[in-house]
């Protein structure tokens, strides 16, 4: 299978779908790998890495698409990288949706098969694919939070950590996933006083085992979620329902029981946010200000710390990658069934329940895909 790289074009994303290593990988496995020049040039990759890995080079984008079997990337393609899909292709990247009628009304238009990394299951009901990306924007959104919190920046001018005599920072973590987890330990870390809210009794009780005195946990009920916002120096969003729309759990109505100068970080913005108030930003642009509180809606967290981020992603994306590209779309999908799961858009139809159901299409199962 010939498998193409392009280079993200996302604002500020320099990540790229594959490491050299796992361009090698591929190429052991008998494909043939085609890279846009400095594609990896985010991670500190050159094209003579690249290319000692067995990869031809090329400087056209729309190269890659015209010939590639299957388009290995990291971000949801932009709109002109939409254009380049066509019908039987494969395409291998995060997605996002359930937030993005009109990337959906794109893939949907292209005939493109389009697998999405953040739908991936595994046995345990886990999403493997989204985790590593999870675990470095948990741990960003403490630092970012914190920058954001200086008065320079906006922000209420409070340490996180504090110091000897003046009290530590509260932060409050709406969600105890995975994204939640790697937040509070970060901010627990710091010093800071952290609070962890969440639904499920049993994540609660996990969370609290481990912390034990580091954190506290809270039900996350109305009251309980309104009183801990309205404390909070920084509130991290930190909540997912695979592959739907994140729920507006913070209203702009909170707000005005904020402190002037606290800061709201939205992890949740690739599936549209959990805070009302939120819009996507860029590591260009990534703060602007509602009611007094700062907001840093960063769709794309990871892309800052790209070498990271790529590394840690293609150590869960390249099993899969390597099982489309030795078997087939259908038969690998039709031997894994968590690799299944992934599926979101197929022959111009919508076979993600979710995403169907928010937004609009008919939902068409994956089996009906395998046949």
């Amino acid at each position: 299978m010939l498998i193409g790289i392009p280079k993200e074009i996302k604002n500020h994303e320099y990540r790229v779908g594959m490491t050299p290593e796992s361009v090698a990988e591929a190429v052991h496995h008998g494909h043939k790998v085609v890279v846009q020049n400095t594609a990896g040039d985010g991670i500190g990759s050159t094209d003579e890495d690249y290319i000692a890995a067995g990869a031809e080079m090329v400087s056209d984008a729309a190269e890659i698409f015209q010939r590639a079997d299957m388009i290995v990337k990291v971000k949801e393609p932009q709109a002109n990288e939409r254009k380049m899909l066509r019908e039987g292709q494969i395409l291998y990247t995060y997605l996002h949706l359930a937030p993005d009628p009109e990337q959906t009304k794109d893939l949907v238009a292209s005939g493109a098969t389009c697998i999405a990394y953040e739908t991936v299951t595994d046995r345990s009901g886990g999403l493997p694919l989204l985790k590593p990306m999870s675990q470095v924007a948990g741990r960003m959104s403490i630092q970012a939070g914190a920058h954001c919190l200086e008065k320079a920046q906006g922000g209420r001018g409070v340490l996180l950590g504090g110091v000897p005599g003046v009290m530590p920072g509260k932060v409050a973590v709406i969600g105890g996933g995975v994204v939640g987890f790697n937040a509070a330990q970060m901010a627990v870390g710091l010093g800071a006083d952290v609070t962890i809210l969440d639904r499920s009794p049993e994540v609660l009780e996990k969370l609290s085992i481990h912390f034990e005195a580091g954190a506290k946990t809270r039900f996350s009920n109305k009251a309980n979620l309104e009183e801990s916002v309205a404390e909070a120096d920084l509130v991290i969003g930190a909540v997912l329902i695979p592959g739907a729309a994140a729920p507006k759990l913070v209203t702009r109505a909170m707000l005005g029981s904020m402190k002037k100068g606290s800061v709201l970080v939205d992890v949740a913005i690739d599936q549209g946010g959990c805070f009302e108030t939120s819009k996507a930003t860029t590591h260009a642009e990534p703060t602007y200000v509602v009611d007094d509180i700062v907001h840093y809606c960063v769709a794309n967290m990871p892309g800052g710390v790209a070498r990271t981020s790529t590394y840690a992603l293609n150590n869960v994306t390249l099993p899969h990658a390597l099982a489309l590209a030795d078997k087939g779309w259908k038969a690998a999908l039709s031997d894994d069934e968590h690799l299944a799961n992934g599926l979101n858009v197929w022959n111009g139809k919508v076979t993600y329940e979710a995403v169907a159901h928010d937004l609009g299409y008919t939902y068409v199962p994956t089996k009906d895909a395998l046949v």
